[in-house]
């Protein structure tokens, strides 16, 4: 049985590759993994897949004679932060992420709020496994009750982030886009004093991350324009990543927030060896600048798993993605979008300056170019050989290209696709690059996979 764990957790369009016969077999795996007796806690965003999903899940966990917490729609890090507040045994979220409607997913924490082990991750595909021979999933709806106590706790501990400080005399819009931060996301600023807009802030599982969101701006920017703000926030589907934007309708992106926030915490002397985590994906300028003030960037592979680890391992305070998923110590590096938008507020606020301002002091990007290249196959159910062929032919283009650009070349973890990052000191020699190196590549794929 080809491994149902990719780069972040399980992930895939609902009734393909997550079934409710899957979802249900996850949580009694889980559950008679576990060693401790306490709850696991469970979450999800606004996915109409997310409720059966929710079904299956509980009833496996209930099989498996653990108990487990409903939290209802949330924010993904309400769910590690909770574990650790409540000394709960795990935690599930399902979602997808950033993702469209029509694929869901299951992230599973352990006992201290991390994603789960490779070991662990082994253990409940082998249990899985053996299950397929030797269960029967019953179909029953059961009563599930939300807790909406712990839903508050965790308001208040963003609340707490900001150390006493207010927003008021802000204005900021929030695109919600249909998912999770709109269970809380208005809420949290205007009880912080900010006068708040939101936008695509129904909870509405056909609607989540659909033209809106952190990966796509254009509805904020409108927004901005047609009813100035100091600046605005687009949050992804499950709440744990964000971008901002400022009042002349600028881009704040993960490589942005990290130099401005780092250089605050650089300047506080709390920013450990003035070292910065991020991945292949951050920016050449803003790699450049950070080292030109005394900086370290270090860079991991994609995926905020990679990040983590490295955070860890390096004993820095603060790393992330460009994409906007930001982990902190604040919280024990979980990616929170509505804490990475707080803290964002709140040094303007304190600093006495508005994000258009503090923007132009950050660095001077390096034209990219992100392109997908659409697959019609999973590449992480391709043969070993195939795979190694593919991995070969991703170096040499890398290789080619390397002393005229810088080339990224990745699968992505969650769909079928993989995603060319081009990077050079013009947009034209980028644009060029781009199309001449996506086209390749496609021919060179096909042709192996073809051959195979």
């Amino acid at each position: 049985m080809q491994s149902i764990f990719g780069t972040d957790g399980i992930r895939g369009r609902y009734n393909q590759e997550i079934t409710y016969s899957l979802a249900y077999k996850v949580g009694y795996a889980l559950g008679s993994c576990l060693e401790q007796k306490s709850p696991i806690i469970i979450g999800r965003d606004t996915r109409i897949s997310g409720d059966i999903l929710l079904q299956a899940i509980t009833q496996g966990i209930n099989k498996s004679g653990k108990k487990f917490i409903n939290l209802g729609i949330c924010p993904t890090p309400a769910i590690p932060f909770l574990i650790k507040q409540e000394n709960l045994s795990s935690g599930i979220m399902i979602s997808a992420s950033h993702n469209p409607p029509e694929y869901n997913g299951i992230k599973i924490f352990d006992h201290n709020g991390q994603k789960i082990t490779k070991y662990l991750e082994n253990k409940i595909q082998k249990l899985i496994e053996e299950l397929n021979h030797n269960i029967s999933v019953p179909r029953q709806v059961i009563s599930l009750n939300t807790n909406k106590d712990l839903i508050d706790i965790y308001i208040k501990s963003l609340i707490q982030t900001m150390g006493g400080e207010n927003l008021s005399g802000l204005k900021i819009i929030l695109d919600t886009c249909y998912g999770s931060a709109t269970t809380i996301a208005k809420k949290i600023f205007q009880s912080l004093g900010a006068d708040v807009r939101v936008i695509n802030n129904s909870i509405n599982g056909l609607k989540i991350n659909m033209n809106c969101g952190s990966t796509n701006l254009e509805p904020l920017k409108k927004a901005l324009r047609e009813s100035p703000a100091d600046m605005g926030f687009s949050f992804d589907g499950d709440a744990d990543r964000v971008i901002g934007i400022d009042s002349k309708g600028n881009v704040l992106d993960g490589d942005h927030i990290l130099f401005l926030w780092g250089r605050e915490l650089m300047e506080q002397k709390i920013l450990t060896n003035n070292l910065l985590i991020s991945t292949q994906m951050a920016n050449f300028g803003f790699e450049q600048a950070w080292k030109k003030i005394g900086g370290i960037l270090y860079r991991t592979d994609v995926g905020d798993k990679y990040v983590h680890n490295a955070i860890k391992e390096k004993g820095a305070v603060l790393g992330g993605e460009q994409s906007g998923h930001i982990l902190s110590k604040i919280n024990n590096f979980s990616g929170d979008g509505i804490l990475t938008a707080l803290q964002i507020s709140k040094y303007c606020k304190k600093k006495d300056i508005n994000l258009n301002d503090w923007l132009k002091s950050s660095f001077k990007p390096f034209p990219q170019k992100l392109t997908n290249i659409n697959l019609d196959f999973n590449i992480n159910k391709l043969n070993s050989e195939t795979k190694i062929l593919i991995d070969e032919s991703i170096k040499n283009f890398q290789a080619i290209y390397s002393d005229s650009c810088r080339v990224y070349i990745r699968p992505s973890g969650t769909e079928p696709v993989m995603r060319v990052l081009v990077e050079a000191k013009n947009h034209k020699k980028v644009d060029s690059l781009s199309s001449e190196i996506t086209n390749k590549l496609f021919l060179e794929i096909d042709k192996i996979t073809k051959q195979r």
